[in-house]
């Protein structure tokens, strides 16, 4: 018997042609359906994501001082990097 998970349901609408086509190729190069294909990048840029702000959140508990916006602009240009 499978647990049972509440997982959410998105719709995107007015994605441009050239998203879905390049969305369609990565799956097919992945050998995945393009509904598995979003899911996948959903999934491997907002963990990007959480990890920056995690090592954002680090950095900052051991500022003595509250970072500077061209300091917290630095940090995110070398996350992006």
């Amino acid at each position: 018997m499978l647990a049972s998970t509440n997982m959410a349901t998105l719709t995107v609408r007015n994605v441009p042609p050239r998203v879905v086509t390049t969305l369609k190729m990565l799956a097919k190069r992945n050998r995945r359906s393009m509904e598995q294909e979003v899911r996948a990048v959903l999934e491997e840029h907002v963990g990007d994501r959480e990890a920056l702000l995690e090592q954002i959140e680090r950095a900052w508990a051991q500022q003595a001082r509250r970072p500077k916006a061209t300091e917290i602009d630095e940090w995110l240009r070398v996350g992006r990097d």
